[in-house]
This record gives C-alpha cells, sequence and structure tokens, in this order.
C-alpha cells in the first residue's frame, strides 16, 4: 500500500525542536531505506518552497526541494483531473482548506487511500484515512 506524504512531514522532520519533529523524520528515514512506500505531488514541493523561502530559509527550501526531487523520482503531477477533483471535495467539505483539497484530489485520482500527516483536518474526508506519523 503506497501512502501520500503531506507537505507538514517534510516541514516538521526539517523545522526547529518540536514535539513531531523526530515522528516525522521517522517517517522519511523509512522511505528513504525502502521500508515504506510513499509518494508526494508537485504541489507538496512547491508549499515548501513557498513556505520556508516565505519564513527567510530560501537556501534550505531549495535544498530541501532537491532532496525531494531525488527521493521521489516519480512525484505525482497535479493535473486537471485533480484540480477537478479538489472542487468537488470543496463542496462536499467545506471546512476542508483548498491545499488539502488538491491533495486529497490527487490522492484519489491516483488510487491512494492513506494520507500520512499530523494535520487532522483529513479526518473529514471519508474517502480517504489518515495516519499520524507516531503510529507509522
Amino acid at each position: 500500500m503506497q501512502a501520500f506524504l503531506d507537505t507538514n512531514i517534510f516541514l516538521y522532520a526539517a523545522g526547529t525542536p518540536h514535539p513531531q519533529r523526530e515522528a516525522c523524520a521517522r517517517v522519511l528515514r523509512r522511505v528513504a531505506d525502502g521500508s515504506l512506500d510513499a509518494t508526494i505531488n508537485s504541489e507538496v514541493v512547491q508549499e515548501i518552497l513557498y513556505v520556508l523561502a516565505r519564513r527567510g530559509r530560501r537556501d534550505d527550501a531549495l535544498k530541501l526541494a532537491g532532496h525531494l526531487t531525488s527521493l521521489f523520482p516519480d512525484l505525482l503531477a497535479v493535473t486537471r483531473d485533480d484540480v477537478v477533483g479538489a472542487c468537488e471535495l470543496l463542496r462536499r467539505y467545506p471546512r476542508l482548506s483548498v491545499r488539502d483539497a488538491v491533495h486529497v484530489g490527487t490522492m484519489l485520482h491516483n488510487g491512494l487511500k492513506t494520507i500520512i500527516s499530523v494535520d487532522s483536518d483529513f479526518d473529514q474526508v471519508s474517502e480517504i484515512r489518515r495516519v499520524a506519523p507516531g503510529a507509522v
């Protein structure tokens, strides 16, 4: 079973000390050693670039984006169908954020049902299952 990794996994793992940092770093170590089959979409990379650059960490953002494109050579593109699916999700789940809807739209279009994320907002989406990084 392949899982989708939410952006927050990378941001916590690469961030300052935080209660989620070690669990998120452990998830990434498992991906790197092949014991966890996971993927991301291009929006995750964009979001990491945006968030870290906005925080004044542009060099870190570029370095992390480079690692991600190496770790996930087949990262999923965000397609028209994903965006159409995201719009439908936004209609069905009014509290779901736009970025989260794009991730779920990409997941569903690619047959993925599990997301690893700290974000409990995904719990409202009945089509997928969220797993906290500490439970991986």
